[in-house]
């Protein structure tokens, strides 16, 4: 451990969360010496995903109110709290298996095929140890068909053969809605944006009543498809994610526009990356911790570790662990149910992959909504995340003094419509908790001539927000001192011994 203090650090990295991870990716190939820490066990930090023992010990440790900040360095975080686990008495007899039988994620958010993070995991051929799957239908809830029938699922059309054939579409709405993605395809064009930037921090549900005279089915179809956990997405938030949805359908095969990392999601890219910065020589230590113990001299910052030893560092990376006092905040349940839940997973496109997620909206005023919308997250044991024969359901809406029974009603509500013929789904297991978010902004500050970055806490979209590596590149050109041309970041040439010719991107 000694020798750790014997030379100065290029950058130490606290935290293996996403962000952390893809830094550690960006810097495996720059001959920098890099330490990479967590204090926790485990990698992937708000991104994690725990077998049934881990996070029984997660929750534990995040069951409190949140009151109460982490120290710097520390293992605990606020932006977690009111964790509870909750099982089935009989759980055993009905088909909960082992432990490590289930890989829950903390925080799981779909991936738009056009997303910049799947761009930068090819340039850096970071790819080729990550399987992609497809995320299929997306559904809405209607509480208003027949009681505990399957026709309380309605899949949303998204593409022009969609809607030709639904037959729940009146032959007048499908104008206006096809007039709707015409539109949306060319949102950023000249004539189109004269049409909505007057009106771009407009409620969407209006401007689609006013500019297209959509009924309020297809408003909710809509809406939906954005995954808004307010349910007020403004238009051009709301014309943006449209339109990389409907642009994304088909890029990787047809049928399915989004995908899913198996194995965990987030936390597999995560794991991936810090592997990436292990083989170009970064150094690994998770259970350690740090603090700053002086401003040090020579553009150096003093760290004591965890383990007694002190290090120093020309620059120290970390995340934010204190939630915004105005910041949103979520709630979400993560159900273990012993049934695959097949009627969700069915293939809908000739020639596209069984999909391994799907996606079910539960509008705003549905009875088990309240005022903001839900949504879950059905995913199957192709994620890895459950044994053959069950199902994974991760809910979520935005955190109210309710939101809890928001969500097992919710729960309820999906497994007797989703169930199949003559089944009747169990819940086996269930974890709820609230997530916060930090402030939304990155920080640089100088200390000693050294630098501290720290990165904000994740976004609470359910779609995986481009955003973030925003950050990720300004943390890199801090480490890097420019001294890398821009154009060469996340850009790396196959390793040596590495297939450059091995099997497409997702499976």
């Amino acid at each position: 451990m000694e020798s750790l203090a014997d030379e100065p650090w290029d950058a130490v990295i606290c935290g293996t969360g996403l962000q952390q991870s893809l830094l550690a990716l960006a810097l495996s190939r720059s001959k920098k010496r890099i330490l990479h820490i967590d204090p926790n066990g485990y990698y992937g930090e708000h991104e994690a995903a725990f077998s049934l023992q881990e996070v029984e010990g997660w929750a534990a440790a995040h069951a409190g109110n949140g009151e109460t900040g982490s120290e710097e360095g520390s293992a605990g975080s606020s932006l977690f709290r009111r964790a509870s686990i909750w099982k089935h008495e009989e759980a055993d007899a009905l088909g909960l298996s082992f432990s490590r039988a289930y890989s829950l994620a903390l925080a799981p958010q779909i991936i738009h095929s056009r997303a910049k993070l799947l761009e930068q995991l090819v340039s850096s051929r970071a790819f080729r140890q990550i399987e992609f799957l497809a995320v299929g239908s997306f559904f809405i809830y209607d509480d208003a068909a027949a009681e505990d029938t399957a026709s309380r699922l309605t899949r949303i059309p998204s593409t022009r053969e969609d809607i030709f054939s639904t037959q729940s579409i009146p032959a007048r709405s499908k104008r206006s809605l096809m007039k709707f993605l015409k539109f949306v395809v060319d949102y950023n064009s000249e004539e189109n944006t004269s049409v909505w930037e007057g009106q771009a921090r407009q409620p969407l549900a209006d401007f689609l009543t006013s500019e297209f005279k959509l009924d309020e089915t297809l408003r909710k179809y809509i809406l939906a498809l954005t995954l808004a956990l307010d349910g007020t997405i403004g238009v051009e938030d709301g014309l943006a994610t449209i339109h990389r949805h409907l642009t994304s359908m088909g890029l990787f095969g047809p049928g399915f526009c989004a995908v899913y990392p198996k194995w965990g999601g987030l936390s597999e890219v995560a794991q991936v990356a810090c592997r990436a910065g292990a083989v170009g020589g970064g150094i690994y230590m998770l259970g350690t911790s740090m603090h700053i113990e002086d401003d040090g001299s020579d553009g150096l910052v003093s760290l004591k570790l965890s383990n007694e030893v002190t290090i120093r560092a020309s620059t120290v990376i970390s995340s934010q662990e204190q939630p915004s006092p105005d910041g949103q905040a979520i709630n979400r349940l993560v159900a273990v149910v012993n049934s695959r839940l097949e009627n969700l997973f069915e293939v809908v496109v000739e020639g596209s992959p069984i999909p391994a997620v799907a996606v079910v909206a539960f509008p705003p005023g549905c009875a088990s909504t309240s005022i903001n919308p839900v949504y879950a997250y059905v995913h199957s044991s192709d994620t890895g995340e459950c044994p053959t024969g069950q199902s994974v359901i991760y809910l979520a809406t935005s955190a109210t003094s309710d939101a809890p029974q928001i969500l097992e009603r919710a729960l309820e509500s999906l497994l007797r419509a989703a169930a199949p013929p003559g089944e009747t789904p169990v819940t086996l297991y269930k974890v709820q908790y609230v997530q916060s978010l930090s402030r939304r902004e990155a920080t640089s500050t100088a200390r000693g001539g050294a630098t501290l970055f720290s990165f904000p806490s994740p976004s609470l979209n359910l779609l995986f927000d481009d955003g973030c590596l925003d950050a990720v590149k300004a943390a890199w050109k801090v480490v890097t001192k420019d001294e890398v041309p821009e154009d060469e970041y996340m850009v790396f040439e196959d390793r040596e011994g590495v297939d450059g010719d091995s099997d497409g991107v997702y499976d």
